[in-house]
C-alpha cells in the first residue's frame, strides 16, 4: 500500500512537471500559431476575391483534398518517421471504419463553408464559424460523455450571443445596463438583410459549424481507439473524400456542369491561392495542437478573428468595422478564452472511486493474499 502511494506521488510529480513543460511555448509553436492566425484571418478574403461565384464548387473541394493529401504525404516523408511504422496495423477495413463517415461529413461541411465564404464578409464568417465550439461540446458529450465546466458553459452562452449580435438579431444596446433598467425599450437600428444573405450565407455556415463539431467528435473518438498517425489520418480522410466526390460527379448537378462546362470552368491562375491556404490551414491545426496544445490553438483563432476584420478594412476602402462587429468579435474572443482556460476537472472523490484499491488479507495458514476491489 505504501509502495502504491509512493508511485502515486511520483506520478503526480511527473504529471506536474509535464504540465509545466507544456506551458512553455517554443519558437516552433509560436511560429505555427502565428501562421494559423494568419491563415484563419485571410482565408475568407482570398476565397471571396479569387473564387468566382459561378465556379463549380465541387471542383474546388476536390482540388483542396488533393493538395492536402500531397502536403500530408510530404510531411510524413520528411518527418523522420518510417512509413513502415506509420502504416503498422493499417487495413482497408480500418480505413473504411475510421475515415468514411468523417470524410462524408467533412465533404458536406466544406461545400457549405465555400458557399458561406462567397456571401458573407470575413469577420461575420469567422465569428459565426466559432459556433462550431458549441456543437463540438454537445457532440463530444453525446459520443464521449465529456462534460463541460461551469465557466465553459458560460463561455458557450457568450459565443452564441456573439453570433446573434454580429447578425444584429440581438440589439447592441442589450449589452449595456441601461437596456435592462430603462422602462422604455431601446430601439435597435433596423437593418435590412436580404433572404439570400440568410439562405446562402448565415444558414450554410451554421450547418458547416455543426458538422464540424460532429465530425471532430467522431474523429477524436476514432483516433483514441485506432491510435492513428495524425498526418496518416489526414491522408485517409482525403482519399475517402476524393472517392466520394468522384462518385458524386456521376449523379450530382455539379457533375453535369463539369460535363457541360469543363472541370476548370471559371478558374483562373489565382484560384489556386485560396485552395493552397485552406489546405495549409488544415495541416497547421494539427501542428499547433501538437506543439502548442488545444488551448493555444484557441488563442491563435481569436487573433485570427481580429486580424480578419483589420485586413478587410485595409483592402476595402468602403468597409469599416461596425459597432456590432467589434462587440461580437470581443464576445467571441472572450468566450473562446473562457472555454480554453477553464476545463472541466473531475472531483477527487469520483477519481478515487474509479481507481482499483488493493487490499491485503492474511490467509488461514498465515499466507498473504491480495485482491482488488473496484
Amino acid at each position: 500500500m505504501a509502495k502504491s502511494s509512493s508511485n502515486g506521488a511520483t506520478n503526480g510529480v511527473a504529471s506536474t512537471k509535464t504540465q509545466q513543460q507544456s506551458n512553455h511555448l517554443s519558437y516552433r509553436a509560436i511560429l505555427f500559431m502565428a501562421l494559423l492566425a494568419l491563415q484563419f484571418g485571410i482565408q475568407p478574403i482570398v476565397t471571396k476575391k479569387y473564387t468566382s461565384p459561378k465556379i463549380i464548387k465541387s471542383t474546388v473541394i476536390f482540388m483542396q483534398e488533393v493538395v492536402k493529401l500531397v502536403i500530408a504525404y510530404v510531411g510524413i516523408s520528411l518527418g523522420g518517421v518510417r512509413w513502415k511504422d506509420v502504416m503498422s496495423g493499417w487495413t482497408i477495413t480500418s480505413w473504411l471504419r475510421l475515415s468514411l463517415l468523417p470524410a462524408t461529413i467533412y465533404l458536406i461541411q466544406n461545400m457549405c463553408s465555400l458557399l458561406a465564404y462567397q456571401n458573407l464578409d470575413a469577420i461575420t464568417y469567422n465569428v459565426l464559424n466559432q459556433t462550431k465550439t458549441l456543437s463540438a461540446a454537445l457532440c463530444c458529450y453525446l459520443l464521449m460523455r465529456k462534460k463541460q465546466s461551469m465557466m465553459q458553459m458560460v463561455g458557450l452562452v457568450l459565443l452564441l450571443m456573439a453570433a446573434l449580435v454580429m447578425e444584429k438579431v440581438l440589439p447592441l444596446a442589450m449589452l449595456t445596463s441601461s437596456y435592462w433598467t430603462t422602462q422604455q425599450p431601446i430601439e435597435s437600428d433596423k437593418v435590412s438583410l436580404s433572404p439570400r444573405h440568410f439562405s446562402h450565407g448565415v444558414l450554410p455556415i451554421m450547418v458547416a459549424s455543426f458538422l464540424s463539431g460532429l465530425a471532430g467528435a467522431i474523429t477524436q473518438k476514432s483516433l483514441q481507439v485506432g491510435n492513428r498517425h495524425a498526418l496518416l489520418f489526414t491522408m485517409e480522410l482525403c482519399v475517402a473524400s476524393i472517392l466520394l466526390l468522384i462518385v458524386s460527379f456521376v449523379t450530382s448537378e455539379d457533375g453535369k456542369h463539369i460535363q457541360q462546362r469543363g472541370f476548370f470552368d471559371e478558374w483562373t491562375m489565382l484560384t489556386i491561392v485560396p485552395i493552397l491556404t485552406n489546405s495549409a490551414g488544415g495541416i497547421l491545426v494539427g501542428l499547433v495542437i501538437k506543439y502548442a496544445g488545444t488551448v493555444r490553438k484557441g488563442f491563435a483563432l481569436i487573433f485570427g478573428i481580429l486580424l480578419s476584420g483589420l485586413l478587410q478594412s485595409l483592402v476595402d476602402e468602403n468597409k469599416t468595422l461596425s459597432k456590432e462587429e467589434v462587440a461580437g468579435g470581443v464576445l467571441a474572443g472572450l468566450s473562446l478564452w473562457m472555454h480554453a482556460t477553464h476545463p472541466y476537472v473531475a472531483s477527487s472523490s469520483s477519481s478515487n472511486k474509479e481507481a482499483p484499491i488493493e487490499k491485503v488479507s492474511v490467509g488461514a495458514k498465515g499466507g498473504r493474499k491480495s485482491r482488488k476491489e473496484d
